[in-house]
């Protein structure tokens, strides 16, 4: 199969894909489109909402599984759009778009990887290809609902921008609610107990804390306090300050275990995970996957962004074309050129693998 028709037919389906809105928990048009890739390259296919998924014509259950993963929602665009974010736009080699970088582009170069490798006979691996659904909003059903469907993986490369350098580990991430309580009162009586004095110990502590344990690939754990809310008058002490603290957890520690070390060593009067599930994840550097990446010339970091890579518990790589500082960004877009390398890239990089 000509990997020159597969790069043109990815690119034709990326600009179908910017033209049809696709926010998450809304992908059923998008999901349409990628069925009818499938169709198209007669590949058996299955659809569970609006996750598309599919395995290798040769699947073989004694041998290990790779999972191939993109999504295919995106984010509402922002305010700044100056081009119609609904139109697939090309200008000086760029393809413009809502949902171009932020994964469009690693979704259908992921799309064309699978689709050459779909009738290979002898492969080493397995391959299962999910093109998921609300990966932007960490939805339940998303990629992590797909894992107790599709077959048993053993390792993955989940598609996001990194301009195809090798993201070997990702930060994970605990949001927390705290509060800090004080006395109520009117604010013309003195006050000794007032929370949202209180509150400045527990944001200095907060700016000081270092968590022990730091990580080669991903640095140290990063902890911010990003809302803050109290009182609702002029004249009334409020009881308590809410506070919200982002935490981006490097790979020396679960999630559980830093909720364990706040729950125990913050100043606040409470505070509470809304939710554990998104964890770090990282791939050991010798890895096979990660040894071919090298030798294809490519370097490794560490991400701290977050990607459906949260919801994986074996070795996952982050890797695909496109630039994450785009992402999200008021006119976004991928170069032509980075689909084509990275079509190009996927498929070497496979080869020496499977």
């Amino acid at each position: 199969m000509s990997i020159e028709k597969l790069t043109i037919d990815a690119i034709a389906l990326l600009k179908k894909l910017i033209e049809t809105p696709s926010f998450s928990s809304e992908e059923n048009e998008t999901a349409l489109l990628i069925e009818d890739w499938f169709q198209k390259y007669q590949i058996d296919y299955q659809r569970t909402q609006n996750n598309v998924w599919a395995i290798n014509k040769e699947f073989d259950e004694s041998k290990p599984t790779l999972l191939l993963n993109s999504h295919h929602d995106t984010v509402k665009p922002n305010n700044g759009y100056t081009k119609d974010p609904f139109k697939a736009i090309i200008e000086d080699g760029k393809l413009f778009g809502l949902g171009s970088n932020d994964a469009g582009g690693c979704l259908v170069s992921l799309i064309a990887t699978f689709t050459y490798f779909y009738n290979h006979k002898d492969l080493k691996y397995n391959l299962v290809l999910v093109a998921s659904a609300e990966e932007e909003s960490s939805g339940q059903n998303g990629l992590n609902s797909m894992l107790s469907i599709i077959p048993k993986i053993d390792v993955a490369i989940v598609g996001e921008p990194t301009l195809m350098q090798l993201a070997v580990a990702e930060k994970g991430l605990v949001v927390f609610d705290a509060k800090v309580k004080g006395t109520p009162g009117h604010a013309a009586h003195p006050n000794n107990n007032n929370a949202i004095y209180n509150t400045i110990a527990v944001l200095d502590w907060f700016q000081k804390y270092q968590f022990k344990k730091t990580s080669e690939s991903l640095g140290d754990v990063k902890m911010t306090v990003s809302q803050i809310s109290a009182g609702k008058q002029h004249n009334a002490i409020p009881a308590e300050v809410d506070l919200v603290v982002d935490v981006r957890v490097n790979d020396q520690y679960s999630n559980q275990e830093i909720a364990a070390i706040l729950q125990k060593e913050c100043p606040c009067s409470s505070i509470r995970p809304r939710s554990l599930r998104l964890n770090s994840s990282s791939i050991p550097i010798k890895h096979e996957l990660v040894q071919a990446g090298i030798a294809l010339g490519r370097e490794t970091y560490g991400s701290p962004t977050l990607s459906d890579q949260s919801v994986l518990s074996c070795p996952s790589l982050k890797l695909g074309p496109g630039d994450s500082t785009r992402s999200h960004t008021a006119d976004e877009f991928i170069y032509i050129q980075e689909i084509e390398e990275g079509i190009d890239l996927y498929i070497k990089l496979l080869e020496k693998i499977v």
